[in-house]
């Protein structure tokens, strides 16, 4: 059986600045919160840093014609907000604006829609420096950033999004750390929270006032795909406090303007929530296009044993810590089946199970899976028919691949409206605080000497966008 999807489908794949772009020095940028953690000892499993990452900022031409021979109907990829606004004085440099809109622009001529990130986790330093996600100025200068991108980049965007995966910029960063900035405090990991949801309404905002209401918007978030380990109502206590902390906190302010008063109660060991102001909710519920939801595995959960024991506020600082709060009650159990090189388990009806709550819950947003893929231990093959001879034959990430279109496909024969997929990534990159050591791209980056070298799910995604058929 096949599924031919609509002609608009948008078919694209992703990257993000600090992964791939390389070129931390040059036009004029500054250092980011990634730069300043990569540089300390032991917070990149192999050493690394994103200095010169798949210099995606000098080869972007060549990497846009991968595009354009891939098919893909879109590009989402974000800008570094140190090379925009480098300095606190806010100033605009120009050379960061203008290497966009070459990359942006390169796009056009190809046809391939600019989807722009605007913020992939790049923070610039010197808003760490007074507090970061925590402090509440961030939220107000995101704002201007936005701004100012909006302003010289205008209609060249087709898709704006303001944040790629608050999640992680709050809960790794600020809660267990093991992200920039590397904070472990839960009461700032909960200021974060409520300053990215901030952030994503001025910028939502910022977008507007420049370029009015037709500008298409959207923010992407990783819901975690919570299942119960079974019916019993301890379990699915433990489910539903994990969707509060890891879900709710963002779906709430962004799309209905409330927090649920729950999350005030379950976290009133680490936080007083305080940095709520009078008008946040208003200003943070902003009227979006598109709903960006990034899907890689599921997470099982079951009650702990110590289940009704008063929260904690846990200052452990091992790699277990749990990034988020409130989680006393939940236990996360081990992921079954094969396993791709990241540990996460293969669960592709979980992106059917999310796409339809998520579409029948907020019928008047478009849907997007913005992120989709997988990191498999790959090896390079020889091919005289490929481009350089080489090609990378990865059985595993194909199946994942079909598997996973055809679970939002599923969601999409129910009425479902999806408007694009993203593969992640288009190539391999700097993932992290995992350095160099696993791969998600379609295509293969040999870093030494900067070849891109085919995989076989590129040709089998070129293949799937040729036909619109899985």
């Amino acid at each position: 059986m096949s599924t031919t999807f609509p002609k608009d489908f948008l078919w694209g794949t992703a990257t993000a600045s600090y992964q791939v772009e390389g070129a931390i020095n040059e036009d004029g940028r500054t250092p980011s919160i990634w730069d300043t953690f990569c540089a300390k000892p032991g917070t990149i499993i192999d050493g690394s840093s994103g200095e010169f990452a798949d210099d995606h900022y000098h080869r972007f031409a060549e990497d846009i014609a991968i595009m354009g021979d891939l098919g893909v109907k879109a590009y989402r990829l974000s800008i570094a907000w140190p090379r925009i606004i480098p300095h606190p004085d806010g100033a605009v440099n120009q050379r960061g604006i203008d290497h966009y809109v070459r990359v942006l622009d390169a796009l056009r001529e190809a046809d391939i829609t600019p989807v722009v990130t605007l913020y992939h986790w790049d923070l610039p330093q010197y808003l760490e420096d007074r507090g970061g996600w925590a402090n509440r100025e961030t939220a107000l200068r995101f704002g201007d950033y936005v701004g100012a991108v909006a302003s010289a980049l205008g209609d060249r965007v087709g898709i704006w999004t303001t944040l790629n995966e608050p999640w992680c910029s709050a809960y790794l960063g600020y809660g267990s750390g093991v992200h920039a900035p590397g904070v472990r405090d839960y009461a700032k990991a909960l200021d974060a929270v409520h300053h990215l949801n901030l952030a994503h309404g001025l910028g939502v905002q910022a977008i507007r006032s420049n370029l009015g209401e037709s500008a298409h918007t959207s923010v992407v978030l990783n819901l975690s795909v919570n299942i119960a380990a079974s019916d019993h109502p301890e379990d699915q206590a433990a489910k539903h406090r994990a969707d509060l902390i890891a879900n709710e906190v963002f779906l709430g302010p962004m799309l209905e303007g409330r927090y649920d008063p729950e999350i005030f109660e379950a976290t009133a060991a680490v936080s007083d929530w305080s940095c709520i102001k009078d008008g946040d909710l208003a200003t943070i519920r902003q009227p979006i296009d598109t709903l960006g939801l990034n899907f890689y595995s599921t997470t099982h959960v079951r009650a702990k044993s110590n289940y009704g024991m008063q929260p904690t506020t846990d200052v452990a600082t091992s790699a277990e810590r749990n990034p988020m709060p409130a989680q006393e009650i939940v236990d996360v159990l081990p992921p079954e089946g094969e396993l791709t090189a990241m540990g996460w388990n293969q669960e592709p009806e979980g992106l059917t199970t999310l796409l339809t709550e998520m579409g029948r819950r907020f019928p008047d947003v478009a849907l997007m899976v913005s992120e989709n893929g997988s990191a498999w231990d790959d090896e390079v093959s020889r091919d005289p028919n490929q481009p350089g001879g080489q090609i990378v034959h990865d059985p595993k990430r194909v199946t994942y691949l079909d598997a996973h279109i055809k679970a939002m496909a599923a969601a999409m024969a129910n009425g479902i409206h999806v408007t694009g997929y993203f593969a992640w990534s288009l190539l391999d990159n700097f993932e992290w605080a995992l350095g160099y050591s696993k791969r998600f791209g379609i295509i293969r980056v040999d870093y030494a000497s900067q070849r891109r070298i085919w995989k076989d799910s590129a040709l089998r995604f070129k293949q799937i966008i040729s036909t619109n058929t899985v």
